[in-house]
């Protein structure tokens, strides 16, 4: 019987070490260039981009390259001032996904203050529905990501209590499948993104002990294959994202060592762009600001010692969460 394992497959003529000079030069560049084709096509997710670039840079000992007014100028004109939403982009209606990425970006350069928080909150809790679950927007998406979304930017806010949080987490369970993993809904298939999203939004809401640990550390181990990389489901190729997607549940499990972590990085540092800096999906591919981070991110959680150790729930360095003085909960095996 033919393979048919989805793979990809490592060449000598990989980098094998951290371009860290290259990434910093990267994310310092994205954007600047204003009528960029690239930059005018990715208007839609320009908050979520920022976010991306400064965490990375951040986690990089970059941060200070970052240009932090003309961020704080951009935030400001991003939000909503009749709902107290945040757009991706100036003029874009306000979503729950760039409301997250904006409140972590003012703690990231510490500028909470430019931000109308009593709004915000206001926006995140007037998104829930009566079963616990969250709209993304008023137009009424509902999708597990945005329970974690709605969780973590009000942790981040210190307003946690803003919302029905006993229905928050039935709605969050509700899509728990019979693999250990979760959906985007009830019934939906398990996917590493998604379980990221219900794992961090337990480990945010204290509520970790629900999951079958052991259950899930299986499904989500099983994602390694034998390039090192890690798919978000299975017969999927793997993707550097999912390098933090997985890795990062793993941690809050407890059970980071469940997988192979030197042949993980391998495939992680094999994504790099030697000419241009960046990580890309795959080895070989374009790179870009999303999957520099998720590549930033899972090495740091290998315990690359170039970068600041990262948050598992978060995807923000540790030692801002530790400032804001947030403790998310960790399963310990």
């Amino acid at each position: 019987m033919a393979n048919l394992l989805k793979d990809v497959t490592l060449t000598d003529d990989h980098p094998k070490t951290l371009l860290l000079k290259k990434h910093t030069d990267f994310i310092a560049a994205c954007g600047s260039i204003k009528d960029e084709f690239e930059y005018c096509m990715t208007e839609y997710l320009r908050m979520s981009g920022m976010y991306w670039g400064l965490t990375a840079m951040s986690l990089m000992h970059s941060l200070s390259r970052m240009d932090r007014q003309q961020v704080v100028s951009f935030l400001k004109q991003c939000v909503d001032n009749e709902s107290g939403g945040i757009s991706a982009s100036v003029g874009h209606d306000p979503h729950l996904l760039y409301t997250l990425s904006a409140v972590q970006i003012a703690c990231l350069l510490d500028c909470v203050d430019v931000l109308p928080v009593e709004k915000v909150v206001n926006y995140v809790s007037s998104l829930q529905q009566e079963d616990g679950s969250f709209y993304g927007d008023k137009w009424g998406e509902v999708d597990s990501r945005f329970s974690f979304c709605a969780v973590a930017c009000l942790s981040l806010l210190g307003k946690l209590d803003a919302i029905n949080m006993e229905k928050a987490v039935e709605f969050v369970l509700s899509c728990r499948n019979f693999d250990g993993g979760f959906g985007s809904r009830p019934g939906s298939e398990s996917h590493a993104g998604l379980i990221y999203c219900c794992v961090g939004f337990l480990s945010i809401t204290g509520k970790l002990e629900s999951i079958d640990g052991d259950l899930l550390g299986w499904w989500l181990s099983e994602r390694q294959l034998p390039s090192g990389g890690l798919n978000g489901r299975p017969e999927k190729l793997p993707d550097v994202c999912y390098s933090w997607w997985v890795l990062a549940s793993l941690a809050m499990l407890g059970r980071l060592h469940w997988v192979h972590g030197s042949s993980l990085q391998q495939f992680i540092l094999a994504c790099q762009d030697p000419e241009t800096g960046g990580f890309s999906d795959r080895p070989g591919h374009m790179s870009d600001p999303f999957h520099t981070l998720f590549g930033v991110a899972g090495l740091s959680l290998l315990g690359n010692t170039e970068l600041a150790p990262v948050n598992p729930t978060y995807c923000m360095p540790q030692s801002l969460i530790d400032r804001l003085g947030l403790r998310p909960q960790r399963l310990v095996v």
